[in-house]
């Protein structure tokens, strides 16, 4: 099979157009033509009015030996497919460019298991957290035969969801059922996107959506560019994934928080870890131990400097939610064509670097969606996106969100656990500017700019509950990051025309955007003083969003089952 990349539509084409483009650019006939199937779809929305679909196709079809022969002949020069195929066999669209051969075998995406587990497993092993990364980290685990035990310090995913409700609805937080802790991680509540930066060679990613496919997911997450899944579907699908571990020999236990770990010291001095000790004051007895935490775990984290685990500081952001009207994102992005279901609702990327040094960026951006309530300790208020699969709430919501490093952490704590405490100190603060009663903080975009409070709302209507209350968010985060962002807002609506419009609104605050730490490792996935120990996924500071998150549990399912395998040699 053929991989053919880089065919380029108009975003209004006829179905048939798919198929003479790739007949055109392999200078084929139709009966050579045995099938093909869409691999990937993007879009190309930077001339207003004129956007472009982006697809790259798997084609069958029997010249592919002679096609690729051609190909090799050519070395990836520079040729236009009129050139390459003969002036009759492309379009004049096509046949006017020189552009660079984008054909080749389809690359093998399928996943290959490291490891089977043996008949003869002493101890289980132990994956913490059911979030992403322990999701998959357990599910890898289970379909090689290891029969993982996961440990879930909150509850199962719906009635998690009545809890979480509890805060919105009612103001009433249970710190261990939230939109941080529970089954699904706190990407349950979220866009759920399902795209990611990181470096994939062995295309975990695709084992990723591929087992959300088999678990309910619409298939066309594995071919658009941009996938997204939203919360209520994330919901059943998680439940999906749950059943599929237990019917493979898994084990989950809901309401089992870990308050420590059993580490013994060999004659060698050298650490590893023996088990786990639970709230409930149950032992369990394990080798190998998948610390998949969520960003939020800082009880755990805390156990775990005390238990003299290596941890580092590491940079997050820190900012605010803004909101505006959905329509305006998609008329600024995609002009006339705005509305189009090929498009969807709009989203941006924004980034901008300021004069003091700070940088201000768009984080979680979720189209048509809702800011959420996101604390997990009381007395405290945070701020999330979260939209649903259609993404059709009137408004657009993002982070706005300022980097900080280590060194910022000073003021409010030394060690690993500084940035911790920096954001529990902005979070009782905005639960102090809200008034008390989990009412977050916020503020209209034209009086944030100009420096006074905002008394009433305008045309856009925060999404937040249980409330927003309006006043001056100029205290409600350090002077370098307000300060940077009353200077990013403007730049931003040179990007977006009414970006920085007076009446979009500010939530306070935004904090929980990634770890404040990581639990380090080393190449082999252990913990760098701890055998036995994996920090995996987003609390360990080694991901960032539901797909690395995943990914990152794959490559710990693997690390640990190769360990085990090892051990028993």
């Amino acid at each position: 099979m053929l991989r053919l990349t880089d065919i380029k539509l108009p975003l209004d084409h006829p179905e048939s157009a798919l198929r003479d483009a790739i007949l055109a650019r392999l200078g084929i006939s139709a009966d050579e033509l045995t099938g093909y199937t869409v691999a990937r779809r993007s879009y190309d929305a930077r001339t207003r009015g004129s956007i472009v679909l982006i697809y790259s196709v798997d084609v069958e079809t029997p010249r592919e030996a002679e096609l690729l022969r051609a190909l090799e002949g050519e070395s990836g020069k520079a040729v236009s497919d009129a050139e390459r195929y003969g002036k009759g066999s492309a379009s004049k669209a096509s046949a006017s460019k020189a552009s660079p051969i984008k054909l080749g075998p389809t690359p093998d995406t399928s996943y290959k298991f490291v490891a089977q587990a043996p008949a003869n497993l002493p101890l289980r092993p132990l994956v913490i957290g059911m979030g992403p990364c322990g999701l998959f980290a357990g599910l890898l685990l289970a379909q090689m035969g290891f029969r993982p035990i996961i440990l879930e310090r909150g509850k199962a995913v719906r009635e998690r969801t009545v809890d979480t409700f509890g805060l919105w609805r009612k103001r009433v937080l249970n710190p261990e059922s939230n939109v941080q802790f529970g089954e699904g991680g706190a990407g349950t509540f979220s866009d759920g996107k399902l795209h990611s930066q990181i470096s994939d060679k062995l295309h975990h990613g695709r084992k990723v959506l591929r087992e959300f496919v088999l678990a309910g997911a619409p298939e066309e997450i594995e071919y658009v560019s941009k996938p997204h899944i939203g919360t209520f579907r994330l919901v059943s699908m998680v439940e999906h994934m749950r059943a599929t571990i237990e019917a493979l020999g898994g084990e989950i236990r809901f309401s089992s928080r870990v308050d420590d770990v059993l580490v013994e010291t060999d004659a060698a001095g050298v650490r590893h870890v023996r088990g786990v000790t639970l709230s409930n004051g149950e032992q369990l007895r394990a080798d190998h131990v998948v610390m998949a935490l969520g960003h939020s775990a800082r009880d755990t984290f805390a156990m775990l400097h005390e238990r003299g685990v290596f941890l580092e500081a590491k940079p997050f952001s820190i900012g605010f939610r803004i909101e505006h009207p959905q329509s305006l994102i998609d008329k600024a992005r995609f002009g006339p064509q705005a509305g189009h279901p090929l498009l969807g609702a709009a989203d941006y990327k924004l980034v901008h670097h300021c004069r003091n040094g700070r940088s201000v960026y768009s984080f979680c951006m979720c189209p048509g969606g809702t800011v959420v309530a996101a604390a997990s300790e009381p007395g405290r208020v945070v701020t999330n996106g979260m939209s649903q699969y259609s993404r059709n709430e009137r408004n657009a919501n993002a982070g706005i969100v300022v980097g900080i490093t280590p060194e910022d952490y000073a003021p409010y704590g030394e060690g690993p656990l500084a940035g911790v405490a920096l954001q529990r100190h902005w979070e009782s603060n905005a639960f102090v500017l809200g008034g008390g009663e989990y009412d977050a903080p916020g503020q209209l975009v034209g009086d944030f700019l100009r420096k006074r409070p905002s008394h009433e709302f305008g045309a856009v209507l925060p999404s937040y509950t249980p409330g927003v209350r309006l006043g001056d968010l100029g205290e409600a985060l350090p002077d370098y990051a307000i300060t940077a962002i009353r200077e990013a807002l403007p730049a931003f609506d040179r990007q977006i025309k009414g970006f920085a419009m007076h009446d979009a609104v500010l939530t306070g605050v935004e904090t929980r955007t990634s770890s404040p730490l990581r639990i380090t490792r080393g190449e082999d996935g252990h913990s760098l003083n701890t055998r036995g120990l994996f920090p995996a996924g987003e609390g360990a500071g080694y991901a960032g969003g539901i797909l690395s998150a995943g990914v990152d549990g794959i490559k710990t399912a693997e690390a640990v089952a190769l360990s085990i395998l090892r051990k028993l040699a």
